[in-house]
C-alpha cells in the first residue's frame, strides 16, 4: 500500500477484490467522517479517466446548491 499524507489530501493504493470491492482507507474514512452505514455516491467519467467517492450526506446538497444556482434569475 503506497501512502502520501499532507493532513487535507493523501493518495493510497488499495487492491480490488474478488467482488469488486474495495477497502476504504481508515486514514480516509477518519478525514472524511465515513462510519459503518453510510452511504457514497460513486462517480465515474471515462473521459477524466477516473472515479470519484463522495459520501452521499455532502454530495446532496452541493448538488441542490448547484440546482438552485441555475434557477436563479
Amino acid at each position: 500500500m503506497k501512502y502520501e499524507n499532507n493532513n487535507e489530501r493523501f493518495i493510497v493504493s488499495v487492491k480490488v477484490g474478488p467482488k469488486g470491492q474495495i477497502t476504504i482507507p481508515v486514514e480516509a474514512r477518519k478525514m472524511f467522517n465515513i462510519t459503518e452505514g453510510d452511504t457514497i455516491m460513486v462517480m465515474g467519467d471515462v473521459s477524466r479517466g477516473g472515479i470519484a467517492l463522495v459520501k452521499a450526506d455532502d454530495f446532496y446538497p452541493i448538488m441542490e446548491g448547484a440546482l438552485n444556482h441555475g434557477n436563479k434569475n
